[in-house]
């Protein structure tokens, strides 16, 4: 109102200062008819500065504080744990080879049978052999006959040296011929036993009881005394081939738990190191481990890949919930509510060296400490620096 009293005042004056001219007359109508225009910007313009200030004023206003979830990182007793690729072997398998060479003739077992130690499993072509035991039969009786005449030539002789009739060296002639085809006679029967335990091996029988495995050959094949025929595996334990890396092998030691382990890290056994090389794999640099696993329920299979899980010790470690960390370029962040200068929260970024995962947690092997407040919830929206309100997570 005092602006406007103003330029009423200054109107008044200018009035008057343009009465004397000549056309006064129409400058003063004119004048009246423009002051409501000239009023306008003269409002206006401190309105606007005014808005302006306090837009300004809100842009330089503190950002809210945002309220999120956070749990306090705390140690935790873990397993200091190392996985490697396995191999299972069974300990009660035998592989089936022949003893002797020839065509196979007949099969009288599939893969997956169960049979009994001693069983027959296939018959190699004997006709050869069995040509070969009955001429060492024959020669065996005809040396048999010898030892007969022998023995009858002799005891002829023996009564004829009591009488006086032949000499004693005639006497000792006919004891030596007797001794000799009874020699004679003993390295035949040598040799038919051993031609008949070698046609005993023409047919291939079971060394013990158990399951049939896979039967590569077929009937009319020819085999030879290294030629695997099939494998023998009787349900039970397995033995576990763990191959350890050199840099960790001065950590082996007996009797250090071992658990076989499924793709989702559930245990399927449990057992400890049963062995240990002295030596190192040339080829590989690793050092081999054993362990038994017992096997009730045949959840595992004989030459089966599996994962084994040395547990090297037991330590404390922080953990932090799976849901809090974030993986960017193949590294792992989880965003930590850090006291600042102001007695509030900022939010700051902390890369992590992760190990495995215990229940729904992440065990952490650097970046953060014990007592660090970690933000388990709306983690997409923080930003490093960004002030926020924690609140301690109940789950």
């Amino acid at each position: 109102m005092d602006a406007i009293a103003k330029l009423d005042a200054e109107r008044n004056v200018s009035f008057a200062r343009v009465k004397s001219t000549p056309q006064s007359g129409h400058r003063d109508r004119f004048l009246m008819r423009l002051s409501p225009i000239l009023l306008i910007p003269i409002i206006v313009v401190p309105f606007f500065l005014t808005s302006c200030g306090n837009d300004k004023s809100a842009k330089a206003a503190a950002p809210q504080a945002m309220p999120v979830q956070v749990k306090t990182a705390a140690l935790q007793k873990v397993d200091e744990t190392t996985e490697y690729v396995a191999s299972l072997k069974s300990r009660d398998s035998a592989v089936v080879m022949p003893q002797v060479e020839g065509i196979i003739t007949h099969i009288f077992v599939h893969s997956g049978d169960r049979v009994t130690g001693g069983a027959p499993l296939m018959q190699i072509d004997p006709a050869k052999q069995q040509a070969t035991v009955k001429s060492q039969e024959d020669a065996r009786n005809a040396q048999l006959a010898q030892v007969k005449w022998a023995q009858q030539n002799f005891d002829r002789i023996s009564g004829l040296a009591a009488a006086g009739v032949v000499s004693k060296q005639d006497l000792d002639q006919a004891r030596a011929t007797l001794d000799q085809a009874q020699a004679q006679l003993h390295s035949l029967d040598a040799q038919v036993n051993e031609q008949q335990v070698q046609l005993h091996y023409f047919q291939v029988v079971a060394p013990r009881s158990g399951i049939v495995g896979d039967v590569p050959v077929r009937v009319g094949d020819r085999v030879v005394t290294t030629t695997q025929l099939t494998t023998v595996d009787r349900p039970g334990s397995l033995e576990a081939y763990i191959y350890v890396p050199i840099e960790k092998s001065t950590q082996l030691k007996m009797n250090l738990p071992v658990q076989i382990v499924d793709g989702s890290g559930n245990t399927l056994a449990s057992s400890h190191i049963t062995f240990i090389s002295p030596q190192v794999d040339n080829s590989t640099q690793t050092v081999l481990a054993k362990a038994e696993i017992p096997n009730s329920n045949d959840a595992l299979r004989n030459a089966q890949f599996i994962r084994a899980r040395i547990i090297w010790g037991i330590d404390d470690k922080p953990v932090v919930p799976v849901i809090a960390v974030s993986r960017i370029g193949g590294l792992y962040f989880v965003f930590v509510a850090e006291p600042d200068q102001k007695g509030g929260y900022v939010v700051h970024q902390k890369p992590l060296q992760i190990g495995q995962i215990v229940s729904n947690d992440y065990v952490v092997l650097d970046g953060i400490k014990p007592g660090d407040k970690v933000i388990v919830t709306g983690t997409q929206f923080l930003i490093d620096g960004m002030p926020v309100i924690p609140q301690e997570s109940s789950s």
